[in-house]
């Protein structure tokens, strides 16, 4: 007996050191995904530095290169023969489209892409035209009726893993008129096969386009596509097509719609809510407005000074007359919708309306403006390479004035339906974590679903180990469908099924390839071990300033100081709010006296290729901004070449540093322009350039030398 307890008390510390491992492994994931959310919000005021001051800092070809976009002139007609002229090489062996979609045409692009084929870029192209045909038609807010089917299916962020995409067909069908789908938004980026599932989607959007239906995500933005993925993976399988495909991408993202409404009752948005979200008012945004930067002026003002007062509905939740309803809605919105959607440009504007900014509400963490430069709070900076609104013309007209306080609070309203996140809390405050959008309490939830007479808020947007949560006395639901989303074995998938009687029934899944093999041991501790490798490289990019921190506790400079000491000093760099106390026998030695060794923070990681010959500093800069940078060669190099010249690389990170704050001379910068010419042809290899910033483990060295 005794022998048996001391057994089960052994067994209960195991299960809950894996537990509290498997716990901080999620929190590092989730924190370092959303500090790269924030880095995206510090991108954007980048561009925002780079336009208010390129009239007095920098050359016009280069401002002109960042900011200027790509303009096709030619009509719908002309584009649409365009397309149909391109010719297919008859050794090309995939599918092989005709329009209108049958469902030939989609089985045979399942079948392909289980195959790992790729579809020819004429076909591609010719799909996105007609989605972006379909999709101007459509309302910002698609109202729909169980009673034409038995059950919806709704799925959450797939993140470009096709395998869970194949999965839910499997289990729950194709879509079709009996087997609807809502599909909620993030199809794209950080999975390998995003190009794959928007094909898929768009194609079944066009053959069944009263049952399949797709909400806008976050991740359907051109800048956020530079920064995980989503660009390079176009630009990699489409070289002769790719920047066609990428413009006309940037249009057909700009139209997907913002939420779905079911029976007047279950609200279906990518993000969340905040409290000045009303529904009424977005189905008036206009998606995809062209305009011209020499005429505006977007200020930051109050979103609710324009917004019509609304009766709250008070009836009580799921009541019924949901069908009169959903009928009398669905004529008022198509009616607003229709003023909107018929000034659509065929060029790209709004697409980045998603990417996260400043809001009214309160101001995130930011480097200080250039003295001689407007604060960057005074002005709505709109991150969209097209859409730069920053100019300041004299005693505008008052329709203008109506024109840039509708945008604004068109803008903020998108920004919350798409970034923001619930919180336990009551109230509605600025979601510093990711840099944009809010956090929103039970409380906002209970009045937004009262005022419009609804009784259950899906949403997606953040990734779950079950796959779905519910919180806020179960009036919110999470729904995620990318599996193994951080790593392999790290969260289940899941998707919804509502019905008439609107109760959700949840149905999990797990892509798996090894981890089937793996004990609930193994699967934490490869989970734990990429965790812990990301957050180490989150270390040795932020070494100076760490170790500076650390100097300032260590007067007499031992390279030891306490535990605490070390813990708040990583917080206050990184600021990644994670348990470091329980982190830190992971990351750093401790001494014979109980001190933490700080310097041991930096010993597993190392630069992986021969660096250029660079200062410490400016190493180290590189390491943290490589991603930004990777991202602006990317948008100077207009024909996906992987070439810049030397000039374009010595102004962008001149503009570059200066936005920062680092203080590099110009000789260096020449210097270090010069040594990666290595050809000596005047252009340079930013891919090879970066590679050479990319941090390895030692560890990971080690393991591949003994294999």
């Amino acid at each position: 007996m005794k022998a048996a307890i001391l057994i089960q008390r052994w067994y209960r510390r195991y299960v809950a050191h894996l537990e509290m491992r498997r716990r901080y492994t999620w929190n590092i994931f989730q924190s370092i995904e959303y500090a790269g959310e924030q880095d995206q919000l510090q991108l954007s005021s980048f561009f925002s530095f780079i336009h208010d001051s390129s009239h007095v800092l920098f050359p016009p070809d280069l401002i002109s290169h960042l900011l200027d976009s790509v303009v096709d002139p030619l009509t719908e007609e002309v584009r649409q023969l365009k397309y149909e002229q391109i010719v297919v090489s008859e050794s090309y062996s995939g599918p092989r489209l005709s329009f209108p979609l049958s469902v030939t045409d989609t089985n045979a692009l399942l079948s392909a892409f289980k195959e790992e084929q790729t579809l020819h870029g004429k076909y591609v192209l010719q799909l996105l035209y007609e989605t972006k045909k379909f999709l101007k038609q459509m309302p910002n807010v698609i109202y729909l009726s169980t009673s034409y089917a038995k059950e919806i299916t709704i799925c959450g962020d797939l993140h470009g893993s096709l395998d869970d995409l194949l999965l839910i067909f499997y289990k729950n069908g194709l879509p079709s008129a009996e087997n609807p789908y809502i599909f909620n938004g993030d199809f794209v980026d950080r999975g390998k096969k995003s190009t794959e599932i928007i094909i898929i989607l768009f194609a079944f959007l066009l053959l069944y386009p009263d049952h399949m239906h797709l909400n806008r995500g976050n991740h359907e933005d051109h800048i956020m596509n530079l920064r995980y993925g989503f660009t390079k993976e176009v630009m990699q399988k489409y070289k002769t097509h790719g920047r066609e495909i990428l413009q006309l991408l940037q249009d057909v993202f700009s139209l997907l719609p913002l939420a779905t409404v079911i029976d007047n009752k279950v609200l279906i948005v990518h993000g969340g809510i905040s409290d000045k979200t009303d529904l009424d008012f977005l189905s008036t945004v206009e998606r995809l407005p062209k305009r011209s930067t020499d005429h505006l002026n977007v200020r930051s003002c109050s979103r609710s000074s324009s917004r019509h007062s609304r009766r709250s509905r008070m009836d009580s939740p799921c009541s019924s007359g949901r069908s009169s309803r959903a009928s009398r809605r669905r004529k008022k919105h198509s009616t607003k919708q229709g003023s909107c959607s018929s000034s659509s440009s065929s060029s790209s504007s709004s697409s980045s309306v998603c990417s996260p900014r400043v809001s009214s509400r309160n101001t995130p963490r930011r480097p200080p403006p250039s003295p001689s430069l407007p604060s960057p709070t005074d002005v709505l900076q709109v991150p969209f390479l097209d859409s730069f609104v920053s100019l300041e013309p004299p005693e505008p007209p008052r329709e203008e004035l109506e024109w840039q306080q509708c945008v604004t609070n068109n803008f903020l309203d998108v920004v919350d339906i798409l970034w923001s996140d619930p919180k336990n809390q009551n109230g509605c405050s600025l979601n510093s974590f990711r840099g944009g959008g809010c956090y929103f309490g039970p409380d906002v939830t209970q009045a937004l679903l009262q005022k419009h007479d609804l009784c259950l808020l899906i949403r997606s947007h953040e990734c779950k180990q079950e796959g779905y949560e519910l919180c806020h006395n179960g009036q919110v639901i999470t729904i995620f469908s990318a599996s193994n989303y951080y790593e392999e074995g790290s969260n289940r998938g899941a998707y919804i099924k509502l019905g008439p009687e609107l109760v959700p029934r949840f149905f999990q899944y797990q892509v798996s390839r090894s981890t089937r093999k793996l004990t609930l041991h193994q699967r934490v501790r490869v989970a734990e071990g990429s965790a812990l490798r990301a957050l180490k490289e989150k270390l040795y990019a932020q070494r100076s300033e760490l170790m500076a921190a650390f100097q300032q506790y260590d007067i007499d400079n031992t390279g030891r100081i306490s535990t605490s000491e070390w813990a708040q000093v990583v917080e206050s760099v990184l600021r990644l709010d994670l348990p470091w106390r329980t982190l830190r026998p992971r990351l750093a030695r401790l001494s014979a006296d109980g001190n933490v060794e700080y310097g041991s923070c930096f010993e597993d990681i190392s630069p992986g290729e021969p660096i250029p010959p660079v200062t410490p500093n400016l190493a180290e800069t590189l390491y943290r901004y490589r991603t930004d940078l990777e991202i602006i060669f990317n948008i100077i190099d207009k024909d996906h070449s992987g070439q810049i010249s030397i000039e374009e690389f010595r102004q962008t990170w001149k503009l570059f540093t200066s936005h920062l704050g680092v203080a590099v001379n110009d000789q260096t910068i020449d210097d270090m322009a010069r040594s990666i010419d290595f050809n000596k042809d005047g252009s340079i290899d930013f891919n090879e350039f970066l590679e050479a910033f990319r941090v390895v483990h030692k560890l990971d060295v080690k393991e591949q030398q003994q294999g």
